[in-house]
């Protein structure tokens, strides 16, 4: 994307990631319009220096287009989380987006954002990844706490891995939580924070002494085979790491260069803070 005082869209979901994108583009001299959702944008995005900022739901698709057609938007980016679950539940979609879905082979999110981004195209407005502008926040291969991943946790990691890529190529979630290779929880709609929490619910839900799984807790957040990073970009935050502590996960493993680590450093000085050892390795798609 050459900057030159274009102008780059902006579809913004919820938490920080928007926000983190507005200012890299700003930074490197875009006008940027953002298109906020008024289900999941955070109301602060008004006063964040956009160029223009315009409220639509989540099913007027339509609006979304006309909106960026009048601005002259022709490059647009989609950054922030929409909760699967209210894609599939809450929207009352316009005529366009009711259409969409009834051509849908599958519904999961992949389809849909994937059939969302064709119309767009068809309409003269080019989707593209909204890590291109923030590459910096990617994860990058090795550990990257102080504490290296036990052994236990290591084995763990490669079982889960193998776990999640089988699971991610479906679209059913991009989380797994492991002890002691045994998987104890999937993420399916509910998002990664929910699946930690879950998963820290069923281990503490067992007696003591009834089980033979270690307490501690691996995530594992993967990346789908041939990960479209213009949408549902695997993405954790401090927040995710409090979510680990209080569930008792002493290890978190992501794929380098495929997972936005939306605080930057603090992710780090968080994990180390709670014990918690981070690896990221190089992602690999299945044949």
């Amino acid at each position: 994307m050459s900057p030159a005082k274009q102008k780059l869209g902006l579809i913004a979901g919820n938490g920080r990631f928007p926000f983190l994108v507005l200012d890299a583009a700003r930074a490197q001299g875009f006008e940027v319009v953002v298109a906020a959702i008024k289900e999941e944008t955070f109301p602060e995005i008004d006063s964040h220096g956009a160029t223009a900022v315009h409220w639509l739901s989540l099913g007027e698709l339509s609006k979304l287009i006309e909106t960026f057609k009048r601005e002259g938007v022709t490059k647009a980016v989609m950054a922030g989380q929409v909760k699967h679950k209210q894609i599939f539940s809450s929207i009352r979609p316009d005529w366009r987006l009711a259409k969409l879905l009834l051509n849908l082979r599958t519904h999961n999110t992949d389809a849909l954002l994937g059939a969302v981004a064709k119309v767009l195209g068809d309409e003269g407005i080019t989707l593209e990844s909204s890590t291109g502008l923030l590459d910096p926040l990617l994860a990058k291969p090795g550990v990257v706490t102080r504490r290296l991943p036990t052994e236990q946790e290591q084995k763990n990691v490669e079982y889960g891995r193998g776990v999640a890529r089988q699971l991610a190529q479906f679209d059913i979630g991009q989380t797994v939580v492991v002890a002691e290779a045994a998987c104890v929880a999937v993420e399916a709609m509910e998002g990664t924070d929910a699946t930690i929490e879950r998963a820290g619910q069923i281990m503490g839900s067992l007696e003591s002494g009834a089980s033979t799984l270690s307490r501690a807790l691996t995530v594992i957040k993967a990346a789908k085979p041939n990960q479209d990073m213009r949408f549902d970009v695997p993405v954790i935050g401090v927040k995710t790491i409090e979510v680990m502590r209080k569930a008792g996960a002493t290890c978190l493993a992501l794929d380098a260069g495929k997972c936005l680590l939306l605080d930057g450093n603090e992710i780090v000085t968080a994990a180390d803070a709670a014990g918690i050892a981070m690896v990221a390795t190089a992602f690999q798609d299945l044949d």
